[in-house]
């Protein structure tokens, strides 16, 4: 692989380990569905001129507007609920906690596949997903797999597990869309911006939703500072635009399952900077964790290539 697309994969799993600690530091100084709607609305203000041609015909506006029903399900699946649901774990987890109880996302992906879509996994990806289900258990056991039957989940934990699965409906409607989407919608791999604009668009409003009902039932001032500013900043820039964009670029020239060995690089980060950054190290369970996830899915893909 050649070292400057190496580098370039190496972005989305620092971008998104990044977002889970800048999630945990902003916990008592911005409300987390109000950083989610921030976020996404300073996204939203960066994709305009990048994106508008997506927008800026009468008749692209009104293909759209025909599709508004799946794409306020998609807005909501991945603007709406799975960045809100994981800054809300983070007021209560912890960055590596969250980012390894994401990385079991393909015993979801598998699951949410046989029962709605009628996908059934093979070998390779069953074995990916009983090694990512391993590593969750060791990560909420916290290694003692003998206390399972006594554990008591932080509540953060159960709401990352409810981001996870938003987030791989929202994928298994990129990967088989509804006929409404299947025509009128910017190609990824072709138009990036105009894409993630119409799914930010669509998006926006269940933020704004869940950020006002946020206001009402449990009132709290944003402390605004300049770390929290920079911080707002990176949130819409980095996982938001960069890690997206660049995971694009990856997946398309060193296929999806080499882009899902860096991706699962995202823990071994986020406990890096949490270790540094909030002076809470990974423990032994926790390397236990990782070496089982990305073993699965390395294992997944050397069968795959066969």
């Amino acid at each position: 692989m050649h070292p400057r697309l190496a580098l370039l994969m190496l972005l989305p799993p620092l971008m998104w380990a990044g977002n889970a600690v800048v999630g945990r530091l902003m916990v008592g100084l911005v409300p987390p569905l109000q950083l989610n709607l921030l976020r996404w609305t300073l996204a939203l203000l960066i994709l305009l001129p990048l994106g508008w041609h997506a927008l800026r015909t009468a008749e692209q506006r009104a293909a759209l507007w025909v599709r508004r029903g799946p794409l306020a399900i998609l807005g909501l699946l991945g603007v709406g609920a799975y960045n809100a649901l994981q800054y809300l774990a983070l007021t209560t987890s912890t960055p590596l906690n969250v980012t390894l109880i994401a990385a079991s996302s393909p015993l979801w992906m598998l699951s949410i596949g046989a029962l709605f879509y009628r996908q059934r996994p093979g070998p390779p990806a069953l074995v990916s997903a009983a090694c990512s289900l391993a590593g969750v258990l060791l990560v909420l056991s916290q290694g003692d797999l003998a206390r399972l039957s006594e554990i008591a989940f932080v509540p953060g934990d159960l709401m990352m597990i409810g981001a996870i699965i938003s987030w791989c409906f929202y994928s298994w409607m990129l990967s088989r869309p509804p006929v409404a989407l299947q025509t009128g919608l910017p190609k990824p791999s072709e138009d990036w911006a105009g894409f993630l604009l119409v799914q930010a668009l669509f998006g926006i409003g269940w933020a704004a939703l869940s950020a006002c009902a946020e206001a009402v039932l449990a009132p709290a001032a944003i402390e605004w500072s300049p770390g929290v500013i920079a911080a707002i900043v990176f949130t819409a820039l980095g996982p938001s635009l960069i890690a997206y964009r660049s995971w694009g670029i990856g997946v398309a020239q060193a296929g999806p399952a080499m882009a899902a060995l860096f991706g699962n690089l995202t823990p071994l980060f986020a406990g890096l900077m949490q270790g540094a950054l909030l002076g809470q190290w990974p423990q032994a369970y926790h390397l236990m964790a990782f070496g089982l996830i990305v073993g699965g899915i390395g294992l997944s893909s050397i069968k795959g290539d066969r």
